[in-house]
């Protein structure tokens, strides 16, 4: 390097070299907002594309993998990134990170994503898992100092109680908010101890606010959970990637309370309606068996008596029978018992109705 009288003179690199040092140490990072232009991928890395507006125009430059949401030409976005003199001495900006801003790139960004995703099957229904019907042990990940925070906690005590909650504090909003969304997912995937179910919440927000939930590596964490997920972001109307990415989706956090447990109460008079039915069915069937067994004990009844009747007339035919061969009543019909051998010369009594006489055997002949 050459010196004038002066001030010294520079070589190029020299001077770009000073000139880099000088914006890194006034300007380390600076946040611009824009029109997305002239954008490509070039080897499938590195992205390039001009942000503008009326004024002016400024090449960017950033990896594909710092690209969490997608851009086009057209939309506007706000990125955050270091200026820099290049070796060739045009001024660019590298970029650190990106996000929509206004709601129609938003939107066009949530749709171009969604369709992404949606081809892979991210969103596909039969991946999805069922929760378990009242967990022992939930991990939840939200801003303990939200409103949304407060409100689920407040339901799932009133609805039920005693869950083991592990709680990862971590913002909802802004720039760092899906990496630590991220990491708190991965914790909770790692523990020796796994939760039953992820509980990801946050209340309602703008459309910026809540485009956290559209980032494509949380959306992708999300999906790849080792733990059924369970997600409620927003209020009722608000839609987000994330929602659609989890095993389950609430409208708001409140309902994800209401959908992670029953109602003690509901079920309580559930019970008590399920055991009065109960208790008035086992009458009915008591009920049912007596009248049963009546019948069946009056049947018993009828052919026992009904046996009984014919035994007795049987035993009457016999004994009118047996009236018939008694001697009494032969012998008072005129007839007469002989009794002794019937041979000439022998003595034989006879016995009739009213006496018994004494005979001697005169003539016997044979018939």
């Amino acid at each position: 390097m050459e010196k004038s009288q002066n001030q010294p003179a520079y070589s190029v690199s020299d001077f770009i070299a000073v000139f880099n040092q000088t914006l890194e140490y006034a300007y380390p990072n600076v946040i611009i907002e824009g029109e997305v232009a002239s954008f490509k991928v070039s080897h499938g890395k590195f992205v390039f594309f001009d942000i503008k507006d009326a004024g002016g125009s400024i090449n960017c430059f950033m990896t594909i993998w710092q690209m969490r949401q997608p851009i086009q030409d057209g939309m506007k976005v706000i990125l955050t990134a270091s200026p820099k003199l290049t070796q060739w001495g045009k001024f660019s900006l590298t970029v650190k990170s990106l996000r929509p801003s206004g709601e129609g790139a938003i939107k066009k960004s949530f749709d171009l994503l969604k369709e992404k995703l949606d081809k892979e099957g991210l969103f596909a229904i039969e991946r999805k898992r069922t929760l378990p019907h009242i967990p022992k042990h939930v991990g939840l990940i939200s801003s303990t100092g939200a409103a949304g925070y407060g409100d689920f906690i407040k339901i799932l005590g009133d609805r039920w109680g005693g869950i083991k909650i592990d709680v990862a504090n971590v913002q909802v909003q802004g720039e760092s908010a899906p990496d630590q969304i991220i990491r708190a997912i991965n914790y909770f995937n790692q523990q020796e101890l796994l939760p039953e179910v992820i509980i990801i919440i946050r209340g309602g927000g703008s459309a910026d606010d809540l485009s956290t939930f559209n980032d494509e590596l949380l959306v992708r964490a999300i999906a790849s959970s080792r733990v059924p997920t369970l997600v409620g972001v927003g209020h009722e109307v608000d839609e987000s990637l994330a929602d659609l990415a989890a095993d389950v989706r609430a409208s708001t956090p409140s309902n994800a309370a209401q959908i992670l447990v029953p109602d003690r109460q509901e079920i309580i008079r559930s019970i008590h309606g399920q055991v009065g039915s109960l208790f008035a069915r086992v009458l009915q069937l008591i009920d049912q068996h007596r009248r049963l067994v009546d019948s069946q004990l009056r049947g018993a009844i009828d052919v026992i008596a009904k046996t009984i009747d014919e035994e007795f007339r049987r035993i009457k035919s016999i004994q009118s029978i047996l009236s018939q061969l008694d001697p009494k009543v032969i012998l008072g019909r005129g007839y007469a018992m002989l009794r002794g051998a019937t041979k000439v010369g022998t003595i034989i009594e006879i016995e009739t109705n009213k006496v018994i006489m004494k005979a001697e055997v005169t003539n016997v002949i044979n018939k």
